[in-house]
């Protein structure tokens, strides 16, 4: 694969929501951001883990998703690397969401960032509802138990 092809397939995964919710729906939205953000996003140096989504004022934003500025953006403009990024989605869908995390206490997330077949940055959301202790214990277990057939099963063949 060249250099180009790598980078085309840039996915940045938040593994941590798996754990720590229910996925009820997912849904796409694009990003706004600001100077070198698209070329920062290109050279990977994007964390997802602890961000989360808002919407505030009819306008959805993730909050506390870290971008760092590359060295070779200019000095005098950099981007707060933990600035709220305003999402871009259609407003019947905001209104959808507004909805559900209003009268069924659902949670907005962001799952991954990626760049479609347009080469657009884009957001997979979803919907998301909290898992307890136990919920969280339980698919611990699962994933060990699974884990641990597999290599049972490798190694009798």
């Amino acid at each position: 694969m060249s250099k180009k092809e790598i980078k085309k397939n840039l996915v940045f995964k938040n593994k941590k929501v798996f754990h720590d919710y229910i996925i009820l729906d997912t849904f796409e939205a694009g990003i706004a951001l600001e100077g070198s953000e698209v070329k920062a996003v290109r050279d990977s140096r994007v964390n997802l883990k602890d961000s989360h989504i808002r919407i505030i004022k009819n306008e959805l934003f993730v909050l506390n998703m870290h971008i760092t500025h590359l060295s070779t953006a200019h000095t005098t403009y950099r981007p707060d690397e933990r600035r709220d990024r305003k999402l871009l989605m259609h407003r019947k869908e905001i209104d959808k969401l507004f909805t559900k995390v209003t009268k069924d206490g659902i949670t907005i997330v962001p799952i991954k960032l990626y760049f479609n077949s347009k080469n657009m940055l884009k957001m997979q959301i979803a919907t998301a509802q909290g898992k307890k202790l136990h919920d969280k214990r339980e698919d611990l277990k699962q994933k060990t138990m699974k884990r641990e057939t597999e290599q049972a099963l490798k190694n009798y063949r």
